[in-house]
């Protein structure tokens, strides 16, 4: 599968328009990387701003906007792989939580409808 920036911008825009604090149902893992990746491109480009301005506003304004959207999605993908949301709390256990994170959010899909939807 290709990724364009069109499919970039759709899925960027379609996680903070349409499902800003979806915290119900499913996201492909597409959505879910294409969503992180931009939001780490922003993040440099803020960051670059911000050393020129000497200050941090920009890019704490921005992690700020972007946390909600970004449990949601985190937790829709958990639901993807047939996990409950509660698995995000994972990464409260240093660098060990965040790696077993990485590795459910990078799984595939689990096929067909699961309990939490299609």
């Amino acid at each position: 599968m290709a990724v364009t920036i069109d499919s970039l911008k759709a899925n960027y825009l379609d996680v903070l328009k349409n499902k800003y604090v979806a915290f119900q149902g499913r996201a492909s893992r597409a959505e879910f990387w294409q969503f992180a990746l931009v939001n780490f491109i922003i993040s440099i480009v803020l960051a670059i701003i911000d050393s020129i301005i000497g200050m941090t506003i920009l890019e704490v304004i921005f992690s700020l906007a972007v946390l909600l959207p970004g449990l949601g999605l985190t937790v829709r993908r958990l639901h993807d792989t047939d996990r409950s949301g509660w698995w995000i709390l994972i990464t409260l256990i240093p660098i060990v939580g965040a790696i077993i994170l990485i590795v459910f959010l990078a799984q595939q899909s689990k096929p067909g409808a699961n309990r939490f939807g299609a």
